[in-house]
């Protein structure tokens, strides 16, 4: 029976391997997504001593949910509740300086602890919590310290202390189930002892759940792998007033994103061809009819003052033969003058007639002309999108990739020269209004752009590392942006942050795309650090 039952495990977890091939590629890991969540992955060791020297006495995972907060698993710190002589210590993933913790809460009930840094100058990025989850075959990763690879590698108990990179591992979801009295998510990330209390990451690198335990195997089953769901770590961060960052945003790749904008490109091209071509077509018909009218309105007034000029030339000729009818008559000067005045002025008339009428020429005048007035702007136009104001942004989810950033509305006043509310001088290159903001309180570079013609704000995020992160300042403390104002200040500052830019991923962790329209001045910003915020 235990071979039959082996042999089925064996199956199904083929089955399982074979539709995982099914899932769309969206779901996979992003390895960028994953380094970064793994900044604020750490070491959680108990700590003994001598009264000469410390020694490790057990080790887990854990991670950041505030600069100063980490959740790990009840089980990681059971040693150090119960002896009052074992201390917590906290090991980054890198740096030279850890700290030491206290747990402020423990639920054993769900295997839960929430350790806050009490000693050291230790702040972790913190990690985003996934506000929601589709489907259960995604891609996931585990992140943390095992006990195994320390031995593989050769480690000593010790060098736990030192801060080194977490182990990465990668998995499918299996499911949503109750186990040991909580709700758990069922994975095939591989965990050892010391991954406990690690998180588990969805594609995106956020948090889907904590690391717990292992399915027991005899080495002919299917290895499967337990995770405190975040149904049981929400309410947990919450009970101690923590408000974790969340996201439910869907998870999808900056190359979706580029392929997505490729296509709107071309698909906006493709309508402003058929625009321009419809275009052409209703001038093209409003020409011909133009043409149409033209030249029976000349041929028209032609006709016409050709008869009058007809007409008044027969005056003329009645008139000179009436005058000189009255001569031979014996009238007097008078009559004979003012007969002969009336002919002379039909006369002066015919020749006005004559020579103002509409020549053949004037049919393309009057054609241009119409067509002239037909092309003309109305009136209530909107004016140019590159004009200066006030400008509210509204963000675009489905242009956008975020992990964890605010996606909160931005507000800011736009001048023509690129100056953003009277104090921050953006900078142009290759067409692009632009600005490197590389903070000294937060490990990551946001590039802001913004485009006048289209009216899109964009900021990328780069997650970097301390060693990228601290190259990345260097090269922003060389040099100084010039004030608003100030001649040539946009072309300067451009060339001036190539030397941070060419040090950034090819890839941002996160794009956050806005669109924004013009509003009335106001006293205050909303969101304005994103825009105008000082490295």
């Amino acid at each position: 029976m235990p071979g039959k039952y082996a042999g089925m495990n064996r199956i199904l977890f083929a089955l399982l391997g074979f539709f995982v091939l099914l899932t769309p590629i969206s779901a996979q890991a992003d390895a960028g997504d994953v380094d970064a969540a793994a900044r604020g992955v750490v070491r959680v060791v108990i700590i003994g001593s001598d009264g000469e020297e410390v020694f490790p006495i057990s080790h887990g995972s854990g991670f950041a949910v505030s600069p100063t907060k980490i959740v790990t698993n009840a089980h990681v710190v059971r040693e150090a509740l119960q002896d009052d002589t074992l201390r917590i210590g906290i090991v980054p993933t890198e740096g030279e300086e850890g700290g030491f913790g206290r747990a402020i809460a423990v639920s054993p009930r769900n295997d839960l602890a929430l350790i806050e840094i009490t000693e050291g100058s230790l702040r972790l990025p913190p990690l985003t919590l996934a506000g929601a989850r589709s489907g259960d075959m995604g891609e996931v990763s585990a992140v943390g310290y095992p006990m195994n690879v320390d031995v593989a590698q050769g480690l000593e108990f010790g060098d736990i202390f030192r801060a080194q990179p977490p182990v990465k591992s990668r998995g499918f979801l299996s499911g949503e189930r109750p186990s040991r009295q909580f709700d758990t998510i069922l994975h095939t990330a591989p965990i050892a002892r010391g991954n406990s209390g690690g998180p588990l990451l969805d594609g995106c690198g956020r948090v889907l759940g904590v690391n717990s335990f292992g399915a027991d195997s005899d080495g002919s089953d299917a290895e499967f792998y337990f995770a405190v769901s975040l149904r049981e770590l929400l309410p947990f961060l919450r009970a101690n007033d923590i408000e974790p960052r969340t996201n439910a945003l869907p998870c999808r790749s900056i190359d979706e994103l580029n392929a997505a904008e490729r296509d709107r490109f071309e698909q906006e091209r493709a309508e402003a061809r058929a625009l321009v071509a419809a275009r052409e077509a209703e001038l093209a018909d409003k020409r011909a009819a133009a043409m149409r009218l033209a030249q029976f309105e000349v041929m028209e007034e032609r006709d016409n003052a050709m008869a009058l000029a007809m007409l008044l030339a027969v005056i003329t000729l009645g008139c000179g033969y009436i005058a000189y009818q009255a001569r031979r008559d014996g009238a007097t000067g008078n009559k004979v003058m003012i007969v002969a005045g009336i002919g002379g002025a039909a006369l002066v008339g015919t020749m006005i007639v004559w020579i103002t009428r509409p020549a053949f020429s004037e049919i393309e005048e009057r054609v241009a002309a119409a067509m002239e007035e037909a092309e003309a702007p109305a009136s209530d136009d909107p004016s140019s999108l590159a004009d200066d104001g006030t400008l509210l942004c509204t963000f675009i989810p489905e242009r956008s990739r975020v992990t964890g950033a605010r996606t909160d509305d931005v507000e800011f006043d736009w001048a023509a020269d690129g100056c953003v509310n009277g104090r921050t001088q953006y900078g142009i290159a290759g067409g692009q209004w632009s600005r490197v903001f590389v903070p000294n309180d937060e490990a990551a570079v946001s590039v802001n752009s913004y485009d006048p013609q289209t009216r899109i704000f964009q900021t990328d995020r780069y997650l970097l590392r301390q060693g990228p992160m601290q190259d990345a300042r260097e090269a922003r403390s060389k040099y100084k942006p010039a004030s608003c104002g100030v001649t040539d200040a946009a072309s300067q500052l451009g060339e001036q942050q190539s030397g941070v830019l060419a040090l950034l991923p090819d890839r941002p962790n996160e794009r956050l795309v806005y669109t924004c329209e013009s509003r009335a001045s106001s006293a205050g910003t909303t969101g304005g650090d994103a825009v105008d915020g000082e490295e």
